[in-house]
């Protein structure tokens, strides 16, 4: 038996479903960052507007930090030398903030390899109430879905406002 399918058998349903949405949300955020330029983390269709910078940051510490939350049960967990400016900090380059996704990407899957179907049903009392850790994980999950569906409307009304399309 390969390493592949012996991980597999060993993972709880529940666990394996995670680890699908989280990799299709994973793909879909790598897929829409395809191409970015430095010089587009920062614009905005208007003046309340996310930026892309925004975004990727807000999904870094993410899975730096909420994720970790989740995972600890420790609603003020905050991993050492994590800084409290992060999110948007504009002195960030797309390399580093990249570099950040990708690593948090990868504590993330590593970490739902370790989980079983009872630690997902413990119960975390958080700013949803009590719920199953599972739940909690899946809005996690739900955010980098959710922002880059943000990040391809950007990307694409600056096409559209720029007469790129």
């Amino acid at each position: 038996m390969d390493l592949f399918r012996d991980l597999v058998i060993r993972m709880s349903e529940p666990v394996r479903v995670l680890k699908a949405f989280v990799k299709v949300g994973f793909d879909r955020l790598e897929r829409v960052t395809e191409g970015l330029k430095e010089e587009q983390l920062d614009w905005k269709y208007c003046p309340e507007a996310n930026t892309i910078r925004w975004i990727l940051t807000h999904i870094a510490s993410e899975l730096h930090v909420f994720v970790l939350k989740i995972l600890t049960g420790d609603k003020d967990y905050k991993p050492e030398g994590w800084p409290d400016d992060y999110v948007g900090n504009t002195s960030y380059s797309l390399e580093k903030i990249m570099g950040d996704l990708e690593s948090g990407k990868a504590k993330f899957l590593k970490s739902l390899d370790e989980l079983d179907a009872d630690s997902l049903s413990e119960e975390i009392d958080w700013f949803y109430g009590k719920r199953p850790r599972e739940s909690y994980l899946m809005l996690a999950i739900s955010e980098i879905h959710h922002h880059e569906g943000q990040i391809a409307a950007i990307l694409g009304v600056e096409k559209r406002m720029k007469g790129l399309d």
